[in-house]
């Protein structure tokens, strides 16, 4: 199975030529399953909740959302993407950090972020979709189990761990980094779990008058092991894509004496 990430810089407040790029990356690539940084179509930094309205887009016709289907459908392959979403909640919009996992038969299904990072907060409701695990087709492997989860979710240990009881093989992982530890601590997400990890990262610095953030950029893949079978470079853009079997991680043994889910030991732990 043939996955991977794109790493970009997304213009500032501007989804059409943010589509259009990604949809140049993209659609010369050849992937099983791809996964896009976080709020991929609009940009990180905000400042009011108008220019919030102007750069959100629903899922069902967004045009953002509409290249991803179309990408996907043609290649016969999944996409995973953050992207800044609006849906009416009765006559009001709201409005949240999301990811859609994009199906080549043209259904989609929506992750919003449980963890909220510092002023996202201000712009943004918490997620409150859960953390879920979908079917993905695979010509080889008949169907392989995904989950989803968005960048600041990475330092809360259950949000992985519940994707991996709910039987996820590969955790899509978009993300727009800051900090300079979550690269290094995916390690522990592959390892404590043996599953398959996609962090697809940003480059660049977005500012709005005296206020910036820059991004981390090294975008990595892990397996089950550990091991980083792709790391990107810090500062440039790029697409890697890297050939796995899935059922790696249905493995759940560490060594021929400990299962790491079979002997968790519920009743010890504080909930």
């Amino acid at each position: 199975m043939k996955i991977g990430y794109l790493q970009f810089k997304p213009e500032l407040h501007n989804p059409a030529v943010n589509t259009e790029k990604v949809s140049d990356f993209i659609s010369g690539a050849d992937f099983d399953l791809l996964v896009i940084p976080e709020l991929a179509n609009s940009g990180y930094l905000l400042s009011s909740i108008d220019e919030l309205e102007k750069i959100s887009e629903n899922p069902d016709n967004g045009k953002y959302c509409a290249m991803l289907k179309k990408i996907s459908k043609k290649k016969n392959a999944c996409i995973v993407s953050g992207f800044c979403e609006s849906t009416k909640d009765g006559s009001q919009n709201v409005y949240y950090n999301s990811s859609i996992l994009v199906f080549p038969d043209g259904k989609f299904r929506i992750y919003r972020k449980t963890h909220l990072f510092y002023n996202e907060k201000n712009f943004f409701q918490s997620g409150n979709t859960g953390f879920w695990v979908y079917e993905v087709p695979s010509e080889k492997y008949g169907v392989v189990k995904i989950g989803m989860m968005i960048c600041f979710d990475w330092i809360y240990p259950e949000a992985a761990r519940t994707l991996a009881l709910r039987g996820a093989q590969i955790i899509c992982h978009p993300s727009n980094l800051v900090m300079p530890y979550c690269q290094n601590s995916m390690y522990t997400r592959a390892i404590e779990n043996r599953v398959f990890t996609i962090t697809a990262n940003r480059i660049g610095t977005d500012a709005i008058g005296k206020d910036t953030v820059s991004f981390t950029g090294g975008s990595v893949i892990l397996n089950p092991n550990g091991d980083y079978i792709s790391r990107a470079s810090v500062d440039k853009e790029e697409i890697n894509i890297v050939e796995i079997n899935p059922n790696d991680a249905k493995n759940k043994f560490i060594n021929d004496k400990n299962n790491l889910f079979d002997e968790r030991r519920e009743m010890f732990y504080y909930r």
